[in-house]
């Protein structure tokens, strides 16, 4: 029997999150199986889509919030907001354009303003539409006791940055090659690594939901100098992170202070 709809209007953030990261999931798999497009025309019909769908969605159930977007113009009117979306409709665009890659994801996060000291994420989702997958803050996993006798460091599989293979070399760790910053840091969630170290560059799309589900996960996510990471900032570059097991942070932080990421 098919489950009823639910009313968008109803569900709290968490599940609101997952529900609308699902929808922009259905519809990319649909562009993907359906509109006989490759390469860039691919690329572009699925950022284009989920786009439109999670900006719908977003304006008919949660239409006093405000929406940072990769692929909307910032609308610096979120800078004054209590509420905002931080969305990317398609998160790892490359592997979504090559079939049957499953290493892509929709992310879906809600930043809140917590007074004075500004704000902090609330709730999230992570969809992994080609595997099945929704990760979220409203039903978190509690990550298992570490199942690899080395540690596993998620890496871009086109271009993994040289200060990780030193890291990896001094901690003696693997190196896992997948695809979007999204599903790196779900593999971290999912025990299929244990930790993810990035410097080359992000924006807070790319980190936000992510983050805010690892958080809930348990897990350790700061720069990779320790310091927080803080969204809705007035500049979306947020170039660096580690999210990692927590036992694990200390060591990559350390070897990030005595060696730098250049």
């Amino acid at each position: 029997m098919t489950e009823p709809t639910p009313d968008p209007r109803a569900l709290d953030d968490h599940a609101f999150a997952v529900w609308a990261a699902e929808r922009a999931g259905d519809v990319l798999l649909q562009v993907r199986s359906e509109s006989g497009l490759t390469g860039k025309e691919l690329k572009d019909a699925g950022d284009a889509a989920a786009q439109e769908l999670l900006a719908r969605l977003l304006a008919e159930h949660r239409p006093g919030d405000a929406i940072l977007s990769e692929e909307a113009t910032d609308d610096r009117a979120r800078l004054d907001a209590d509420r905002v979306w931080i969305i990317d409709p398609l998160d790892g665009t490359r592997e979504f354009s090559e079939p049957p890659r499953d290493d892509w994801a929709v992310h879906v996060a809600l930043w809140e303003a917590t007074g004075a000291d500004g704000g902090e994420l609330t709730a999230g989702a992570v969809a992994q539409p080609a595997l099945g997958e929704t990760f979220s803050t409203g039903a978190p996993i509690a990550v298992p006791p570490r199942t690899s006798d080395r540690p596993r460091i998620a890496v871009s599989r086109t271009r993994p940055p040289a200060f990780v293979e030193a890291l990896a070399a001094e901690i003696d760790a693997e190196l896992v090659p997948m695809g979007s910053a999204g599903v790196k840091v779900m593999s971290v969630v999912r025990d299929l690594a244990d930790a993810y170290v990035h410097a080359g560059g992000q924006y807070q799309w790319d980190n936000a939901a992510p983050v805010a589900v690892a958080r809930a996960a348990g897990l350790h996510c700061s720069r990779v100098d320790g310091s927080a990471l803080v969204y809705n900032e007035a500049e979306t570059s947020l170039p660096d992170l580690i999210v990692c097991r927590p036992e694990l942070a200390e060591q990559i932080l350390d070897f990030v202070r005595r060696n730098g990421t250049s």
